[in-house]
Formats: structure tokens, C-alpha cells, sequence
């Protein structure tokens, strides 16, 4: 049944991919200004309402709007994105753009992965799990959506046993999320 020797833990496996952020500066910005003073940034109104401002370190981008909000996107962590955007937020004020004290950031999405160290059957499991609960066409997308109410994340599953959540406000949303996954799988049958 198991592909692996040895059986992990699969919240061992559990990666953050992406982690999205949302602030703001609480004021409108001149973006065309802003994207010459900025340097790096891109901004081209046909293609996007905002400046795109790629963050070295850490790695992340800043997606800077006109009515002050700023979205990033892109970190590895929640302390990465904290980070990237008090980088956005001292070029600002660098700038002579007030930022305000602290200005309030809110995670919106935490993209994470991991393996549950076998292969699924898919087929049994989205009826297993009841159709009205799962979203799975192999035809148009090679994994099966299952939305979970607590925590609130959708799950995507694949055949190979790789997931990814997505949806979660905090890193244990994921653990949360997989500990779920694992007891609605071994309820049905259809897991170690």
C-alpha cells in the first residue's frame, strides 16, 4: 500500500509555498510617481492596475495599488512577508509617502504542501467523501478539491498522495487541515 520503506508523519512533510498578505497605507498614491521613484518597479496600467515591486530579500512581491493597499505575495513564511513588507514600507517612507505607525497586515492565504507518503485512489475517496462534497473531473484538473469547513481551506488531493492546502490564515491551519484529511481517509478505508 505504502510507495515509502519508512512512514512519516505527513504534517512532517508540510511546506509553506506562499503566503499572502494584504496592508495599507492610508492614503491614495500617485503610481505613476511612485513607479519612477521606485527602483525595480513595474508598472504598466494596461496590463495591471498597480506597481509590481520585486522584494530581494526576502523574496516576495509587492503589488502596490493606487488606493493605498498593498498586497504581497510570493513569501515563504508569515515572518517573511512581515518582512518584505517593512522593506516596501521604509522605501515609502524614503519616499516621503507617510506610512502610518505599524500599519496593520493581514495573512489572506497560506499556500502549503505535503505528501501523505502513498499513492490515492481518487476515485473511491470522491465517493468515499460524497460527491457533493468534493470537486473531482480528471479530465479537466488532475486532482480531487475537497473544501473543509474547519479549519476553512480547501484541500486539493493527487493521485500520488502529494496535497496542497490552500485558504489557511495560519500555519496551523495546514496541520489542522491535514490531521482531518488523514482521520476522514482512514475512516473510509482508504488510507495506511
Amino acid at each position: 500500500m505504502s510507495d515509502h520503506e519508512e512512514v512519516t508523519d505527513p504534517k512532517e512533510t508540510l511546506e509553506i509555498q506562499n503566503v499572502v498578505a494584504s496592508t495599507a497605507v492610508g492614503q491614495e498614491l500617485n503610481l505613476e510617481s511612485v513607479a519612477m521613484d521606485l527602483e525595480g518597479a513595474d508598472f504598466d496600467r494596461e496590463q495591471f492596475p498597480g506597481v509590481v515591486y520585486q522584494v530581494q530579500e526576502p523574496d516576495a512581491v509587492a503589488l502596490i495599488f493606487r488606493s493605498g493597499k498593498i498586497v504581497c505575495t510570493g513569501a515563504g513564511s508569515v515572518p517573511a512577508v512581515h518582512e518584505a513588507l517593512a522593506v516596501v514600507f521604509e522605501i515609502l517612507c524614503d519616499l516621503g509617502i507617510d506610512v502610518g505607525d505599524n500599519p496593520d497586515i493581514e495573512v489572506q492565504n497560506i499556500v502549503t504542501s505535503g505528501d501523505l507518503g502513498e499513492t490515492l485512489n481518487l476515485n473511491a475517496i470522491a465517493i468515499g467523501l460524497g460527491l457533493e462534497d468534493v470537486e473531482y473531473e480528471p479530465e479537466q484538473f488532475p486532482g480531487l478539491v475537497h473544501r473543509l469547513d474547519e479549519p476553512d481551506v480547501v484541500v486539493l488531493l493527487f493521485g500520488s498522495g502529494k496535497f496542497v492546502i490552500v485558504g489557511g490564515e495560519v500555519p496551523a491551519d495546514a496541520e489542522a487541515a491535514t490531521e482531518v484529511i488523514i482521520s476522514k481517509l482512514t475512516d473510509l478505508g482508504l488510507f495506511r
